[in-house]
């Protein structure tokens, strides 16, 4: 494994990775001492990053360890304050409006049920993750969403991170291709 994959996997809480032919590779504290300069530099990068666009995470704000899960994801992901904002499913949606700074906009849903409430989709978190859904806004405005896991649920199942490590990946491209 190389060592930047090693350093977003430990970013990410995962300390064992398993690959398809059933091996398991532990990340070692050698591993980790040899990522250090690199994570370094990694942090200095998304510091001075240019703003991508704006991201819309949907669902209780998290608290504990799924808070720090979040916001390990927010600096992997190398996103300002400016960048991101929480919703909740019972806001109006309808009255929701992209920012005025003219980025586009991608949605990630934590969570079935509040995937299901901001798409109007009924099926189960399986078949909604891995597919763009719009949120149509009163604006005539489509914000892609993303369905994934809610966060708690990651801290209670760790093998579900790299699929949620999937779902950000997928609205990053999401968002880079708007």
């Amino acid at each position: 494994m190389s060592q930047t994959h090693s350093l977003f996997l430990k970013e990410m809480g995962i300390t064992e990775w398993s690959s398809r032919d059933g091996s398991a590779e532990q990340t070692t504290p050698m591993q980790t001492l040899g990522t250090t300069q690199q994570s370094a530099q990694i942090e200095v990068q998304a510091a001075e990053h240019e703003p991508q666009g704006n991201w819309w995470f949907f669902g209780a704000q998290p608290e504990g360890d799924a808070q720090i899960l979040f916001q390990n994801l927010i600096r992997i992901l190398g996103l300002s304050p400016q960048e991101w904002s929480w919703k909740t499913a019972t806001e109006n949606l309808a009255q929701l409006t992209a920012p005025d700074n003219g980025m586009p906009v991608v949605a990630l849903a934590f969570g079935a049920s509040v995937a299901q409430k901001i798409t109007g989709e009924r099926d189960p978190l399986p078949q909604l993750r891995e597919t763009v859904f719009a949120l149509n806004t009163g604006n005539d405005q489509e914000i892609p969403v993303i369905a994934s896991f809610d966060l708690t649920q990651v801290i209670a199942k760790p093998r579900d991170k790299a699929l949620l490590w999937q779902d950000l990946l997928l609205a990053k491209s999401v968002l880079q291709n708007s």
